[in-house]
């Protein structure tokens, strides 16, 4: 039930002592684990704060990355399938956290190129035709990740585009010669830059 669906209630905390509403505002606070990573970075940091988030998240993806290649192999395997997607997975969390807390889309938009770069790139052989439906899994998902940054692509400013546009299109372009190709048609999405 929302306090906006009882009227007498939300009445009654407005009119709640200013050190009541105080109490009751750290005591909800401190059960959304989210919502104190969004107000430390909104009320207690600043721009450099935001420029040691962007590369620490950049190190973290590259690291994860990095210990993928030595777990995850470029042969066709339901484990690499599977292991792929693991890691796809949990880097674009580590986009969405970054996301929900710095609200900063022109580094948004860098992770997610970079996390559909080291994907398509690294492990070509995981996105060729498969009848294994663990890489249906996988390709399905990538065609999503794609479908997803393209999207905050094109509501970046044209200049920004234009920085990442190059780098960007040689992938959605290398995506297009894989099995890939068929999810993305599926789900309309504009690999033309």
């Amino acid at each position: 039930m929302s306090i906006h669906q009882d009227p007498e209630l939300k009445k009654a905390v407005l009119n709640l002592p200013l050190k009541e509403k105080d109490k009751l505002l750290l005591r909800l606070i401190s059960k959304d684990k989210m919502l104190i990573k969004q107000l430390h970075f909104q009320l207690l940091e600043d721009e450099s704060d935001l420029e040691d988030r962007i590369e620490n998240l950049r190190k973290q993806l590259q690291q994860l990355f990095d210990l993928g290649e030595s777990q995850v192999y470029n042969t066709p395997s339901l484990s690499n399938f599977i292991g792929l997607s693991k890691l796809v997975k949990q880097a674009s969390g580590m986009v969405n956290e970054h996301e929900k807390i710095t609200k900063h889309k022109l580094s948004e938009v860098e992770f997610r190129i970079y996390i559909l770069e080291r994907a398509l790139i690294a492990y070509p052989n995981l996105f060729s035709s498969s009848y294994q439906s663990a890489a249906h899994k996988l390709q399905k998902y990538i065609a999503g990740r794609i479908k997803h940054a393209v999207a905050k692509y094109e509501k970046i400013h044209e200049d920004h585009q234009f920085d990442f546009r190059d780098h960007f299109q040689e992938i959605l372009d290398t995506a297009n010669s894989t099995a890939v190709k068929d999810y993305i048609k599926v789900l309309h999405v504009n690999t033309n830059l």
